[in-house]
This record gives structure tokens, C-alpha cells and sequence, in this order.
């Protein structure tokens, strides 16, 4: 491809162990020779798996992908605490796991599940007082952490070979599988922390369907790279649609939200929806205002010569 040709798209990526998220970003920039490139959702080097990448203006999409719903599956040892709280740590306790029973770690897990509070690792890129705290972290410092609340939707123990368990997770944005180790252990009494970790799903993008970075290298190299970049709106897929014939499409693109009068769908205040034109192009994001029974565009796009990812038949 030339350097001049301007990409689209999300890579929904499969990341090795190893390296950072911004290690993938890096290394599809090259391989691209785009400009505009973000990743959606941080895994830490350990980590293996999802992380759905932008290119061009689809890097306007990474605020709903990082909303989206992720699943992961993790080992935990138990009886090992680190400083991390993942494999990679030094270790800074070590107790007792023996007695440990496979009930034990199903009932302190699904405790879990819900609404709960959540205290981010020191070893994390949060920022206090202008300083990453892994940055405060490695000169020795340790300062409080703010607890957070995260969603835990499912949690499942898929395997139990004492003292690692595998363990499944469905969860809102903001989750720290590392925290939720450690919390894990601190609730069993015998310590924890996260051996190895997977994402199974980030949004709407999944593990089945990932490239590896060898494989989106060569597909730039040799010109296939269409096939494995999905249409931006593809961050959208769970989302409701609404299809506007012309008036209402350079209506919205102006800016100007659905007039009152049309019935489109009943939604509730605040809900999202995608809206497309009526041969099937991406428009813009609009959300609804019970106040004024109306969508309003919050984002309006112009693809053009973009395929859109729904399919209007």
C-alpha cells in the first residue's frame, strides 16, 4: 500500500505475551504506515489476547469499545502473593493453599459477582498527582488508591487443579484481573496472585476472530489487509440502528437532531443508537433525550468510500 492511502478501520488483534498494548499500536503504525492508530482497551504484558486496534477515524470509536463488555480467563495461584499481583512480581508472602477446597474458591468467587469496589494495582498506569503509579511504585513509594466500582456480569471456576484455578469472567469496563485476583486470595485467607490471563472478548470483537501480528505484518505487505479490517461501525454491532431516508441523513449531518414528530422507536433517556442512510452508510452516533422525545447526534461521520458493517437487506 503507498503512505499516502489513508485507512478506516479497527484490526481486531490477537496480542502475544510479552509486550505492551503500545508495543501492537507501534508495531501496526509500521506495518500500516498510518498516522492515526489507538488501541482499545489496555492488557498488560502478560497478557495474551483481544485488544481491538483504530486506524484513521475509526480511533473515534475506541470510547465505545473501551465500554464494551470484556471476558477473560485466568489462572490464579493461590497461596502467593506479589508485589504486582500478576506472575511477573516479586514475591512479597507466601502461606498455606493445601486445605484449600474447590467449593471454597466457587462460593468466595461468585461473591464477587455484581457491583462491587474495586482498588486499583500500584503496579497500574493510573495517574496520582501527575505520576503514573507504577512510576511511584518502582521508586518504592506506595500511596492510597481510590476504590472503584467495577461490574462483574458472570464468573465462572472452569477448572480446579489445587492451588490454580482457571477461572472465566465477564465484566464491565475498568476491571482489573490482577485486583481480582489478589482480592480472591485476601478473601480465601491464603493469598493469590494472577499466573496468566487471556481476553476472550473486548466489545464485540473476540478471541475466535483475532490475527496475530504476523499475520496483519504480511497481510500489508502483500496487499490483503481488506480482509482483516472491520468497518468502523463494527464497535457498534450490539447497538440499535436507525435508517433515515435523505431529508432526515443531511438533516442529522448538520448537526440537528431527529425532529420531535418522527417516531422512530421507542428508547429510553440517554440509550445510543447507530444511524445509517437508506443504501446502508454509517451517518453518526445519536443518543435519546426523553425531555425532548428526540435523538441527537453526539458524532457525525462521512465515509464515503467506506463499506459499512451493516448489512440493510
Amino acid at each position: 500500500m503507498t503512505d499516502k492511502q489513508q485507512l478506516h478501520g479497527i484490526l481486531n488483534v490477537n496480542k502475544p505475551k510479552g509486550i505492551t498494548s503500545m508495543d501492537v499500536v507501534r508495531r501496526i503504525k509500521r506495518a500500516s504506515r498510518q498516522k492515526r492508530v489507538g488501541h482499545a482497551g489496555t492488557l498488560d504484558p502478560i497478557a495474551t489476547g483481544v485488544i481491538p486496534v483504530c486506524l484513521g477515524q475509526a480511533t473515534r470509536m475506541m470510547e465505545y469499545l473501551v465500554d464494551g463488555k470484556k471476558e477473560y480467563r485466568g489462572d490464579v495461584m493461590f497461596g502467593v502473593e506479589t508485589d504486582t499481583y500478576d506472575a511477573l512480581g516479586q514475591v512479597v508472602a507466601e502461606k498455606d493453599a493445601s486445605a484449600l477446597t474447590k467449593e471454597e474458591v466457587q462460593d468466595a468467587l461468585q461473591s464477587f459477582v455484581g457491583i462491587t469496589e474495586q482498588i486499583p494495582p500500584m503496579y497500574s498506569a493510573l495517574k496520582k498527582q501527575g505520576k503514573r503509579l507504577y512510576e511511584l511504585a518502582r521508586a518504592g513509594i506506595e500511596v492510597e488508591r481510590e476504590p472503584r466500582k467495577v461490574e462483574i456480569l458472570e464468573a465462572e471456576l472452569e477448572v480446579w487443579e489445587p492451588p490454580v484455578a482457571t477461572i472465566r469472567i465477564r465484566c464491565g469496563r475498568g476491571l482489573y484481573m490482577r485486583s481480582l485476583a489478589f482480592d480472591l486470595g485476601e478473601k480465601l485467607a491464603v493469598g493469590g496472585h494472577l499466573k496468566s490471563l487471556i481476553r476472550l472478548q473486548g466489545g464485540s470483537f473476540r478471541i475466535e476472530n483475532a490475527s496475530t501480528l504476523d499475520v496483519i505484518d504480511k497481510a500489508f505487505e502483500n496487499g490483503t489487509w481488506p480482509s482483516l479490517l472491520h468497518a468502523p461501525d463494527a464497535a457498534l454491532r450490539n447497538w440499535k440502528t436507525i435508517i433515515l431516508n435523505r431529508k432526515l441523513e443531511a438533516w442529522i449531518k448538520q448537526g440537528q437532531p431527529i425532529p420531535p414528530g418522527v417516531h422512530i422507536l421507542p428508547s429510553q433517556h440517554g440509550e445510543r443508537a447507530r444511524i445509517y442512510s437508506s443504501d446502508g452508510r454509517f451517518v453518526a452516533i445519536a443518543a435519546f433525550d426523553a425531555h425532548l422525545r428526540q435523538w441527537q447526534p453526539s458524532k457525525v461521520f462521512d465515509f464515503k468510500h467506506i463499506d459499512s458493517s451493516f448489512d440493510t437487506r
